[in-house]
């Protein structure tokens, strides 16, 4: 299970250097595709096998759907430094230019725009708190 933030830089070339803690968990072999939120989604390619045959038996009213999800999907792998390249494209979908927050989510990563991320949450605190967590004890 991923969880925590890390606060990284894209180097020069596009690269970035995936936290130790989460380089065994991820096993040499990733894959980054879009999030509909606006940041990259960072998969084991155990868990994307899972969410890719999920994805691929959805109806024919959801094929944008499939298209964002499985058209952007790019198989890398953690090179020996422990850095990961993030294609051009998928860094323009994902406005990101060099500073980015690493969210563990669970099964799967969400990597941000630093900025971008900063901004929505801020927003997010300052709203109302779905109802689904009304029942939560903090």
């Amino acid at each position: 299970m991923f969880q925590g933030a890390s606060s990284l830089s894209l180097d020069a070339k596009g690269r970035l250097s995936v936290p130790t803690r989460h380089r065994d968990a991820l096993g040499g072999q990733l894959t980054v595709t879009r999030h509909p939120h606006g940041c990259l989604m960072v998969f084991p390619r155990a868990q994307w096998e899972k969410f890719r045959d999920r994805v691929a038996t959805l109806p024919m009213d959801a094929q944008w759907w499939k298209r964002i999800f499985l058209g952007n999907a790019m198989d890398v792998d953690i090179d020996g430094t422990g850095r990961v390249l993030i294609s051009p494209e998928l860094r323009q979908a994902a406005s990101i230019t060099r500073d980015t927050m690493l969210l563990g989510m669970g099964t799967y990563l969400e990597l941000w725009d630093k900025a971008l991320y900063d901004n929505l949450e801020a927003k997010a605190i300052q709203g109302d708190m779905p109802d689904v967590f009304k029942e939560f004890s903090f």
